[in-house]
């Protein structure tokens, strides 16, 4: 799903004075200088090689998208952390609040280590049968020079990877606010990380059976990351119960919850031109693809609760860029802007009818991760079938692919996905709980 344009060679002119081409000699070196330098503080690039000392992938690597694809996982990094917290927290009782961000930090502390341990080539390790990567990549021990056919060490490839891993387990807590246990949730996040959000990330993005033999196509993790995340946050929700006050529960402060919204908004935008594994114009496209989802999205929420409810609130702006971005984060970097915009407003619509049935069934969805994130990820899913055919300005169908046969294809991705969540989370949880109970006393939760 991942490509990479080869690096271009720059234009050079007769007439150029020889003061000029030693400033750009001095420059160009100073450049390879840092490239270098750069590279050599990733851990293990260096020492990427096989038992006989040769390298162990055929590839060269492009200063130039290496540091783009580092920037991105940075910076998505960098965000969902607080991101997630405010976005959270700040639409839960105050003294939720900080119990939220220690979770949040907990949870990114035991993936990071979980993935590199055994993460990572659970789901991007050496294709064997399809369903889980090989065990090469354990510990980061055997790493290729360059991720697949892109000019990037598979090292940045890693901590990128990271960057999703960290989101969609970090999202999770949204399903036990107020009411979770913290020495539950976190063992509980670090598990479903390998049981759950690996084998689907090696299905559609690692070579694995879903993207090669049914053609799924899912480029920013509509399916993998919200999708995972939606469907388990239902099935946790239902496990923990309702929180003790649930009935006269109501966020402190729409603008800190619009600020960490647009964290997260930035850590989407930002991981997602990260997958193209390139300073391509596939990499600008995603952005603005997403950048327009995210607006029709908000715009549309806020609209909905204005007519319905008689008043515009931040909240539902956050809700609304964040289900936009999600319904087209499936296909971002392969349909036209105004696709992404019916994919945002889809995708707003869909999770804010989600939203309201959910309330009305008295399912305590405290923060609506089930709708924004897991309705607005199946929806999404769904719609890149029509949109990204050549006749609506997309880039078109894959050798071998038409639209009905796309279009069954991530029908069954979706509902593969969403079954493997809801039956891994449940497994996860009860195993988990059977140590450590799910919920904090009544009078925890009560104060």
């Amino acid at each position: 799903m991942f490509g990479a344009y080869p690096a271009g060679t720059a234009p050079s002119g007769s007439s150029v004075s020889g003061a000029v081409m030693r400033v750009s000699g001095i420059f160009g070196l100073a450049q390879r200088v840092c490239a270098g330098a750069a590279l050599l503080l990733l851990p293990g690039l260096a020492q990427a090689q096989a038992a006989d000392g040769v390298p162990d992938a055929i590839g060269v690597t492009d200063s130039g998208d290496t540091a783009f694809v580092i920037a991105m996982a940075l910076l998505g990094l960098a965000m969902i952390l607080p991101g997630i917290a405010l976005h959270h927290g700040a639409r839960l009782r105050a003294r939720a609040f900080g119990a939220t961000a220690t979770q949040v930090g907990a949870i990114a502390a035991v993936v990071t280590l979980l993935w590199v341990m055994v993460g990572y080539t659970l789901g991007f390790g050496n294709v064997t049968s399809g369903w889980l990567g090989s065990g090469n990549a354990w510990m980061l021990n055997d790493l290729g020079n360059v991720r697949g056919a892109s000019a990037v060490p598979e090292v940045a490839f890693v901590l990128l990877q990271l960057g999703f891993a960290i989101l969609a387990a970090a999202l999770l807590t949204g399903a036990w606010a107020e009411r979770g246990n913290i020495a539950w949730a976190v063992p509980f996040a670090g598990l479903w990380s390998l049981i759950v959000y690996a084998p689907v990330a090696h299905w559609v993005w690692g070579g694995g059976w879903l993207a090669t033999r049914l053609g799924t196509v899912d480029f920013g993790g509509a399916l993998v990351v919200h999708t995972s995340a939606g469907i388990s946050a239902l099935v946790i929700t239902l496990l923990i119960g309702r929180r003790a006050r649930a009935d006269d529960a109501h966020g402190g402060s729409s603008g800190l919850a619009f600020a960490g919204t647009g964290m997260v908004w930035a850590a989407l935008l930002a991981l997602t031109a990260g997958a193209t594994l390139a300073a391509s114009d596939d990499a600008a496209t995603a952005l603005v693809n997403a950048q327009l989802a995210a607006a029709a999205g908000a715009l549309v929420w806020l609209l909905a609760d204005a007519i319905t409810g008689g008043k515009a609130h931040g909240f539902a702006l956050a809700r609304g860029a964040l289900a936009g971005i999600v319904a087209s984060s499936a296909a971002v970097n392969a349909i036209a802007p105004g696709s992404a915009m019916v994919a945002g407003l889809v995708g707003a619509v869909v999770a804010w009818l989600a939203a309201r049935l959910i309330r009305y069934s008295g399912i305590d969805d405290a923060v609506d991760l089930v709708a924004v994130h897991g309705i607005a990820g199946l929806a999404g899913a769904l719609l890149a079938a029509p949109l990204i055919a050549g006749t609506l300005g997309g880039t078109g169908y894959a050798p071998g692919m038409t639209p009905m046969r796309q279009v069954v294809a991530q029908a069954i991705g979706a509902g593969v996905i969403a079954g493997w969540a809801a039956i891994g989370t449940a497994i996860v949880a009860l195993m988990v709980a059977m140590v450590v109970p799910m919920r904090i006393s009544e009078a925890e939760e009560t104060a």
